[in-house]
């Protein structure tokens, strides 16, 4: 069954040129993963990487911005094919702007989903804010768009039929 999402949110989509991405909590359920050794482990839908892929081959780039640095992510970004990947960032505007300058894409051009307080300023440059459910209530507040599935569980796949659909 394909999803119907609200006429306005469809009509902001039609204008993203890309879409970025917080980690934890949007392309994970939120949950760190810890070995004996001190390995971190990180569980990513295939659905997710599926449509990231399409989205990517369709010529919406994607950017990927998390506070947090991970080999895991490294390698699933790698694995997808995404462009822009960004770690251990402090300050998620200022990489934003960097990704703009680089790609020449306006921010008011590009998508971004988050699901924490750190995301929030982004939400304030974007064209297109979305969330997950299981975000912190001021992030749903603010967001253009949540997701009726949660971070980790195919929310991003359902992002990207957005951004695919609107297109059409």
């Amino acid at each position: 069954m394909k999803r119907s999402f609200p006429e306005t949110v469809v009509e902001h989509a039609k204008h993203i040129r890309l879409l970025g991405l917080d980690v934890d909590g949007v392309m994970t359920d939120g949950r760190l993963y810890y070995g004996a050794d001190g390995t971190e482990f990180k569980a990513f839908h295939v659905q997710d990487g599926s449509a990231m892929k399409r989205l990517i081959a369709t010529g919406i780039p994607i950017a990927i911005i998390s506070g947090r640095r991970s080999e895991a992510l490294d390698r699933r970004a790698a694995e997808l094919g995404v462009p822009h990947v960004f770690t251990g960032v402090d300050d998620k505007v200022a990489t934003l702007d960097r990704v703009s300058t680089s790609t020449g894409i306006e921010t008011r051009l590009m998508a971004y989903a988050g699901d924490d307080l750190p995301d929030l300023p982004v939400f304030d440059q974007v064209g297109l804010s979305l969330s997950v459910p299981n975000a912190h209530p001021a992030v749903i507040a603010r967001a253009d768009f949540v997701t009726a599935t949660p971070g980790g569980m195919g929310a991003v796949r359902e992002i990207c039929d957005l951004l695919l659909g609107a297109r059409e």
